[in-house]
């Protein structure tokens, strides 16, 4: 997964996941300019193993975090990055089980598939758990996460998990046991995006009450 090379950038001129756009406006009659994208909304699954007594989360490369971790120069007629200098491990990220919304179903319903898809196992649509909604990059895209929550066991197992391989994803599924996950969340060492903290902080102030 971390084996990266020939990366070359260049402008985003059309994209079925993004819609860069620049909004001109009036604050208090001041005059402003915003750029900004429309993304889809999507889903984010806090689950937890009961069999294993730790919580799943899933590990894949972000191409953005690896553009903000590294640096680009101009080589020739192409802008690129050294993966020599900067390797792949630089946009590695621990995530929750997540996905967009770009399906005419219920955000219940993408949270059922992202489970099975990329974490292996089957979970009732009954049994997952609507914990609340966010907004997410809000100086960029603004967009909506609904945040799920369910618990699993190993005989819910079904598959592998890893994602969609037709669809270019490539995850790998880890557990993290209950007794690390905090030191684990705050570990400033590792690329993890606030949602996946706020869950886990969630988890301990709503699930392990007596």
């Amino acid at each position: 997964m971390e084996n990266i090379s020939d990366v070359t950038v260049e402008e985003c001129t059309k994209s079925r996941y993004i819609t860069p756009m620049r909004l001109k406006y009036k604050q208090n009659g001041s005059g402003k300019i915003w750029d900004a994208m429309q993304v889809h909304n999507s889903v984010a699954v806090l689950l937890f193993n009961k069999s294993t007594d730790s919580f799943i989360f899933v590990r894949q490369f972000r191409p953005a975090i690896y553009l903000n971790n590294s640096k680009t120069e101009q080589k020739n007629d192409e802008v690129i990055i050294d993966t020599d200098k900067f390797p792949g491990s630089l946009g590695i990220t621990y995530e929750l089980c997540a996905g967009l919304i770009d399906k005419d179903v219920s955000p219940t319903e993408i949270a059922k598939m992202e489970i099975h898809e990329e974490c292996g196992f089957d979970v009732p649509m009954e049994s997952i758990e609507h914990v609340t909604s966010y907004r997410s990059g809000v100086g960029t895209t603004g967009s909506k996460q609904y945040l799920f929550y369910a618990e699993v066991t190993e005989e819910m197992r079904t598959g592998k998990g890893g994602g969609v391989v037709e669809e270019g994803e490539m995850i790998d599924v880890i557990e993290i046991p209950k007794s690390e996950v905090m030191t684990f969340v705050m570990d400033e060492n590792i690329n993890r995006p606030i949602g996946m903290m706020f869950a886990v902080l969630w988890y301990f102030q709503n699930k392990t009450k007596s």
